[in-house]
This record gives C-alpha cells, structure tokens and sequence, in this order.
C-alpha cells in the first residue's frame, strides 16, 4: 500500500526496475545509470521522510503493514506464553499479554492488537479494549509485580471501545482504576507507542517509568478526524486538527510528555520489520538496565513526580 506522499519515490522506483530489466534483456551497460537513480531515490527518501507533516505521520503510524504487538514480542523475547482473561467477564482480544524472555530476562508484555484482514480486525475489535481488556492487563501486571517482573506495554489503539456494552460495564473505572494502580506498580514499567496512542485508551496502559514512542507514531487526547469533526462539523480538516494537535514524538518530546524517540527505518518500521525489532530490543535493554538499577520506592516517587509536573506551568 503506498501513501500520497510516497507516490514520486513509487514511481522512480519502477523506473529503476525498468532500466534494469531492459539491461538484462539487451544486454546493454547501464550501471552507471542505476546508480544516479539510486542515489536520486535514496536521497528523495530522505527529503520525504525528514519532511513529513503531522498527518503524514498519522497515516504512516496506521499503515496496515505496520508490526503489530504480537509481532514485537515475538520478534524480540522467546518462549512467550500468552495469557488469557479477566477472571471477571471475558477474554478481551483487542488486549493481549503474557511472560516472555528477553536474553534470559523475563518480561510481562502487554498491548493492544489490531487485526491484519476483516475476519482478525473483528475478532482483535480494530485494537479497540473493552473494560475486561483493561481489567485483563491490570490482572497481568499485579501478576508480574507480585513474582517480580518488569513490565513492557505496546499502545497502538484508536481508543478505548466507546459502545453501550463498555459504557454499562465500566469502561471510565476500569482505566481510572489502571491509571492509580500502575501508578504504584513496584516493578520497573516501560511503555512503548508503537502506533496510535488514542486517548485514555492509550492511557490505560501508558502510565510507566519510561513513555517512549517510535518516530512515526502519534499520541493525543483525540484523532485527528474526531478533532476535525467537533470543531469544524466535517472530517475534511484532519490536517488542520492534526497540525493544531501537535501529537507527534517529536511534539510530544518538545512539551516533557514523553521521554524518549525511537528511529524508525527509513520509510518506516514496516520497511525493515527485523531491524526495528532489533533497535526496539536494544532500547527496552538498556531501558531495563537503568530502571532496575533504582530502589522500588524511589522509582514509584519518580513515576509520580513525572506524570504530576506535566502541564504544570510556572509564571514569574
């Protein structure tokens, strides 16, 4: 699937791809050729990605080939066992979680999870959790505090599922109720956004030591389209909003809500799923190093203190 903004490089590419196979049929020297447009590619790529607006990265961070949860975890830890339920009311699929290893480490992964074709999207609710998922994700974390285990969480929703049935079950308390207790967690929390990171759906799953996001990602109180929807009655300013949203890492990072960026492949995380695994790991090690290195207690202060400043503003 190829975005508007991609369609220049698009079509250089089949170019090259021309040129070389009109080389091999004629048998004609063009290597000097496929190395100008190869580098002409290389360089329009970067220009393109470097220059890319707010809701340019908003439709990279929903490109369908994107890694997904499931594919993080398992293309970073081994043997992953999922677990299942809320011991309450169901067994939500749009939230996933379990223990896996990382270089012998133990980890509680947790995540919303989006479905790759229709069939998947309905069973997975597009990565939309209902209470049980949220209240499934609070009973893995107790659990991996109580044999001491850290916790990785992957945010990649458009929202908490915002239907009747969620509502009647208390979809407000459930994550209200995950907000305070993974305030309190005595075990390190890393929370990664690897996608969407809409609302308190996000929220939910997002209070930790360390937020970080991939680059292409973003992370709001609301979606551009809704945005767009309530200020100006139409989805066709979701440009507009997601200018005036200023969701992306980079914004994010700017303003002290998050704490980190992750460089994503040029092109984005889908263009090289295996060398964004293996930065992802890379960074959720040394996350872990530094995080277990800190007394229970002061890291708990710390988490409050951090969540507690933002948006605080002093004037002089």
């Amino acid at each position: 699937m190829l975005l508007d903004f991609e369609q220049p490089i698009a079509a250089l590419e089949n170019k090259l791809q021309e040129m070389k196979k009109l080389a091999d049929e004629s048998q004609v020297d063009v290597s000097e050729a496929v190395k100008a447009l190869e580098e002409k590619i290389k360089n329009l790529k970067k220009e393109t990605y470097a220059n890319l607006t707010r809701w340019q990265r908003v439709q990279l961070s929903r490109h369908p080939d994107r890694p997904y949860t499931l594919d993080y975890i398992n293309g970073i830890s081994s043997k992953f066992v999922e677990l299942h339920g809320d011991r309450t009311v169901s067994d939500d699929k749009a939230m996933v979680g379990g223990f896996g290893e990382i270089d012998g480490r133990s980890v509680m992964f947790i995540g919303q999870q989006k479905g790759r074709n229709t069939k998947q999207r309905q069973i997975r609710n597009f990565g939309m959790a209902n209470p049980e998922g949220y209240r499934k994700a609070l009973r893995l974390m107790k659990m991996a505090e109580k044999f001491g285990k850290p916790i990785v969480t992957f945010i990649d929703t458009p929202g908490a599922f915002p239907g009747l049935e969620a509502e009647e079950r208390g979809q407000g308390e459930a994550i209200a109720r995950n907000l305070k207790e993974m305030f309190m967690l005595k075990v390190p929390v890393i929370c990664i956004i690897i996608g969407e990171g809409a609302s308190g759906g996000a929220l939910g799953i997002a209070i930790g030591d360390r937020v970080m996001m991939l680059e292409n990602t973003w992370y709001s109180v609301i979606s551009p389209e809704s945005c767009s929807s309530i200020l100006w009655r139409s989805w066709n300013y979701k440009e507009q909003a997601a200018e005036a949203l200023k969701l992306t890492a980079t914004d994010m990072l700017q303003n002290k809500l998050i704490d980190g960026i992750i460089k994503e492949p040029l092109g984005g995380a889908h263009t090289e799923p295996d060398k964004m695994m293996r930065a992802l790991k890379k960074e959720i090690i040394k996350l872990l190093d530094e995080l277990e290195g800190i007394d229970s207690e002061d890291r708990i202060m710390q988490r409050i203190e951090k969540f507690a400043s933002m948006g605080v503003v002093l004037e002089g």
